[in-house]
């Protein structure tokens, strides 16, 4: 399938400079298209002043990452040389945005069930804190037992979904170096294509789970840790308006 982009750039003249020998002029206007991409097919006037509209092949996202051709500065003049740019920009972000389809599908499929482990130890946990409303004085430790496992399910489930979604923030990361925001492909999109609903997954910015100094908790293992300590916090608000030195 041929993919296009619409790419800003002056189609006015052909850029050689001013000056250059004959020889070099022929030679820039015949070889320019040596320099092309190898999926390039073709460019045309976009639908705006000023813009180009690059024609290509589809990528599969296991080609190397596209780069404009260092040869190509040493013969062709400004203005070709800014169209060669410009083409391998838009091959950028294509062959990324196939890249990500291509890195991400395997680990969305994984992240499925791993999401609905998660949520399901969530609702847990949420279920044993509520049914303290319901419990007799008597068998407060019994609920706090019962509490604390859930607890440790919720952060089990939490800590293997940090996993994946650290691997997930890596390639969409890595697609946004390649082909800058402007040329984002989201995650989202990309598993609404494969049928996924990932639209409450919780998956942060790279940095988010590499860059954690002093330890500091991964994104869904901080939001954990601030609802237990909010529930924790609570029973003990309880406790010593019941006047116990702790739940009984």
């Amino acid at each position: 399938m041929t993919r296009t982009i619409a790419l800003s750039h002056d189609l006015d003249h052909s850029g050689l400079h001013d000056g250059a020998p004959a020889s070099l002029v022929a030679s820039a206007l015949l070889d320019t298209g040596r320099y092309d991409h190898p999926l390039f097919q073709r460019s045309e006037p976009g639908r705006y002043e000023g813009c180009v509209t690059y024609y290509f092949a589809a990528f599969t996202g296991s080609e190397p990452e596209p780069q404009t051709p260092l040869a190509a500065y040493k013969v062709l003049g400004r203005e070709q040389t800014a169209g060669l740019r410009g083409q391998y920009e838009v091959a950028r972000i294509l062959w990324s945005k196939a890249r990500l389809r291509r890195q991400a599908a395997p680990v969305l499929a994984e992240a499925v069930p791993v999401w609905e482990a998660w949520t399901a130890a969530k609702a847990e946990l949420e279920r044993v804190y509520q049914a303290f409303w319901e419990t007799a004085d008597g068998q407060w430790r019994a609920q706090l037992l019962r509490l604390t496992d859930a607890e440790n399910a919720a952060e089990t489930a939490a800590s293997a979904w940090e996993e994946i979604a650290q691997q997930l923030a890596q390639l969409a990361d890595d697609q946004i170096t390649a082909a800058g925001y402007d040329g984002e492909l989201r995650l989202t999109t990309v598993a609404t294509e494969l049928g996924l609903n990932a639209s409450d997954w919780h998956i942060g910015h790279i940095d988010a789970y590499t860059d954690r100094a002093w330890g500091l908790p991964t994104p869904l293992l901080e939001v954990l840790a601030a609802q237990i300590n909010a529930q924790r916090e609570r029973l003990v608000e309880v406790a010593r308006l019941a006047g116990d030195r702790e739940p009984a």
